[in-house]
């Protein structure tokens, strides 16, 4: 945002207080990535423009009811980035989502100008996500980002890995994250009295409740997930070249180095335990060797060999 000129600036800085009820000038400092002083300034500034900027001290600012800006155009760029992100909640959604989103869509169609339609139209069609894997049933994503929204409990019942039963809970949501394939909810656990990472797919009927609740002191969603596990592990895998094209697509916790070697191209991997990177491995059969470390090899062979084993009293 800093390379922004400033009448792009603030122009996007009445955009965000337009679309906000109250914001803190730390919350605009950290959105647009400058300073508080700055935030000051630039806010002097609209108000010595004539912008209608309110400040509650100890609240924020907010722009007086009535004030808007007449009806924002969308750029080409701008048009071209809402398709693309339309097709990634297709991708990374639910079917909810994906139809809601293409409402939105349609919507935004009806404002542009017809060659930005045209335009938006022919991407439409040269835009494809292929190789998507099955996705498991999950909970209803617009449900909880109501509750987020709205600072809601939400209930639902939450089978935990290794349970065969679920268990009723009463979660006061704070975020929505997305990684190793699945949403999780982050939120206060009324059941364990604590901050828990729920898997949405693992999630039943999830209902809005009607009770309201406060951010807890000290909880930031940023802050909650530095304290999740970090991939400190280090492995150096050859592959052949083919097979470290799939691998860098796959290996979602970060591919560190790549070099040529004679016989292919070593990987370091970075990874948080060693058994996900072990059956991970074993799926590349003899186009992977591990390189280091030789605890991590001999881990490759006991599984290998107790995976022949298995399928070897197949009857």
């Amino acid at each position: 945002m800093a390379s922004v000129n400033r009448v792009d600036r603030l122009l996007a800085l009445i955009l965000f207080l337009q679309s906000r009820r109250v914001v803190t000038a730390e919350e605009l400092a950290g959105h647009f990535e400058l300073s508080v002083r700055t935030i000051y300034r630039d806010l002097a500034a609209l108000g010595e423009a004539g912008v209608p900027i309110a400040a509650e001290a100890g609240v924020g600012y907010s722009l007086l009811r009535g004030y808007h800006l007449p009806p924002v155009h969308f750029t080409a760029e701008e048009a071209d980035a809402l398709v693309t992100g339309g097709l990634l909640v297709e991708r990374f959604a639910d079917s909810g989502m994906a139809v809601r989103m293409q409402s939105a869509l349609r919507k935004i169609r009806v404002v542009l100008p017809r060659e930005r339609q045209e335009r938006v139209a022919r991407l439409e069609r040269s835009l494809v996500a292929t190789a998507r894997s099955p996705q498991p049933a999950q909970a209803n994503l617009s449900v909880v980002q109501q509750a987020i929204a709205e600072q809601r409990v939400l209930r639902f019942r939450y089978e935990s890995p290794g349970r065969t039963e679920s268990t009723q809970r009463e979660v006061e949501p704070c975020g929505l994250v997305h990684y190793l394939e699945r949403w999780h909810l982050i939120g206060w656990c009324r059941l364990r009295h604590a901050y828990r990472d729920f898997r949405t797919d693992r999630m039943e009927n999830p209902v809005l409740g009607r009770e309201t609740f406060h951010i807890r002191d000290g909880f930031g969603l940023a802050q909650y997930l530095r304290t999740m596990p970090k991939p400190t592990l280090r492995a150096r895998v050859r592959f052949t070249p083919a097979a470290a094209d799939r691998a860098q697509r796959e290996w979602w916790l970060g591919i560190l180095s790549q070099e040529r070697a004679t016989q292919g191209v070593i990987l370091t991997l970075a990874a948080v335990d060693w058994e996900r990177l072990v059956y991970w491995l074993l799926s590349f059969g003899p186009e992977a060797m591990v390189e280091s470390p030789a605890g991590l090899r001999q881990r490759l062979i006991v599984a290998a060999r107790s995976a022949a084993d298995h399928h070897a009293t197949v009857s």
